[in-house]
């Protein structure tokens, strides 16, 4: 029962989880960690959640036929807004430009809603959006820590990697077989290598993306492999990719 509860309240996707917290960890481990980046990252989590049940809730209002799928999400979605509030009235009066950043955010999180009423979730654009404002708050969280110097190249590295893997995915998962989305994975993965060694990035940060590349191209061949294989792989990435970032 405890389960079940957990599974309605907390998505399952792997693949969200590291993107949300990766950037953000970078970002603060590349400048000075504060107990003030404890507040905004579970803002930031709790923002998170009230996005993913608000764009389920306009999703399935609109396409179930089963009025109560959607309304199991409306209490979360509340839920996790109202208690996003005080946090983010808190973070907002401690640093001020928190604000700016946040609407920054807001138009990514409309394409989400506008993809999710539309029930199309899972189309290529929406993930790439959803990418977009993860990225950026490693430079969020590395201001807040006081620093800020050359921010964009992390950042880019992060981009780079996270947008690749909404391709790299596809290829394995929903779009398994398919060569126009195995062609387009290996090009931006190889783009990735030579925009990563172009930038000057540290080089075991070149070679992490070496390594996504040989994956993006030999795993789409070993036939199909289990989701949560597939996501469990891609944590140890993000892992890897923090690590290289922040050890430079």
């Amino acid at each position: 029962m405890a389960s079940r509860a957990v599974r309605r309240w907390l998505p399952n996707q792997h693949g969200a989880w590291a993107m949300l917290v990766v950037p953000f960890l970078t970002g603060m481990f590349l400048g000075t960690p504060t107990p003030w980046h404890a507040v905004l990252l579970l803002a930031w989590l709790l923002g998170y959640l009230a996005s993913f049940h608000t764009q389920q809730w306009l999703r399935l209002r609109r396409h179930s036929r089963n009025p109560r799928a959607a309304r199991r999400h409306a209490l979360p979605a509340r839920v996790f807004g109202l208690a996003l509030l005080p946090l983010a009235a808190v973070l907002v009066v401690h640093a001020p430009w928190l604000l700016s950043a946040g609407a920054c955010a807001v138009p990514f999180v409309a394409v989400n809603c506008a993809y999710a009423w539309r029930n199309r979730e899972r189309a290529l654009p929406n993930g790439i959006a959803a990418v977009v404002p993860a990225c950026g708050m490693l430079p969020v969280a590395l201001l807040l820590g006081g620093g800020l110097g050359d921010a964009w190249r992390p950042a880019l590295a992060c981009l780079l990697y996270f947008a690749g893997t909404v391709l790299y995915v596809k290829t394995m998962i929903r779009e398994r077989g398919s060569s126009r989305y195995r062609w387009a994975s290996a090009l931006w993965h190889g783009g990735a290598v030579a925009a990563a060694y172009g930038l000057h990035l540290p080089v075991p940060t070149v070679a992490f993306f070496g390594v996504c590349f040989l994956r993006a191209v030999w795993m789409p061949t070993r036939g199909a492999v289990r989701a949560p294989v597939i996501g469990a792989v891609e944590v140890v990435l993000s892992l890897t990719l923090l690590g290289t970032l922040v050890a430079a």
